[in-house]
């Protein structure tokens, strides 16, 4: 039984690991100039970087509301993992736990797909930040359905 507790608890950190870095790092998308992120557009000039803020447009903060959420649930999610592990009675099951990182899965899924669907400039390479959402996107919702199936021994 610890080492299944062990390896969820590793699965869910790698998720959050993976959220984080997602949501705060500059590689969403990629071109030869520059980058975009959920934050700033970048773009090389003659002196280094100029940097922009991103377009107030819907989409985009749509995104940003959504990883961010989808950030916040992993988090609570853990600590609910952690209360529960000592207070839970025996034979329960992570139910709240798993309720979170399943909803987190989910914004971080509907964040992913937006982007997807509404970026403005289809020329344009993705980036290893929207990799790595999408990589959580199953990792988080396998995680959470471990949660589910997962009952408290002594």
């Amino acid at each position: 039984m610890l080492c299944i507790l062990l390896g969820v608890l590793a699965l869910h950190l790698l998720v959050f690991i993976l959220l984080i870095v997602s949501t705060a790092s500059s590689q969403w998308t990629v071109e030869a100039q520059g980058h975009t992120d959920l934050w700033y557009n970048c773009h090389s000039v003659s002196q280094g970087y100029r940097c922009s803020q991103a377009s107030n447009e819907d989409w985009i903060q749509a995104v940003q509301a959504l990883m961010i959420l989808a950030v916040v649930f992993c988090f609570v999610s853990l600590l609910a993992f952690a209360y529960q592990l000592f207070r839970l009675f025996k034979g329960g099951r992570f139910y709240f736990t798993s309720i979170f990182q399943i909803l987190a899965s989910v914004f971080v899924m509907c964040a992913a797909i937006i982007y997807t669907v509404m970026r403005p400039d289809s020329d344009k390479d993705y980036g290893y930040s929207y990799v790595l959402a999408w990589v959580a996107f199953p990792l988080s919702l396998i995680s959470g359905l471990i949660y589910l199936i997962l009952r408290k021994k002594d």
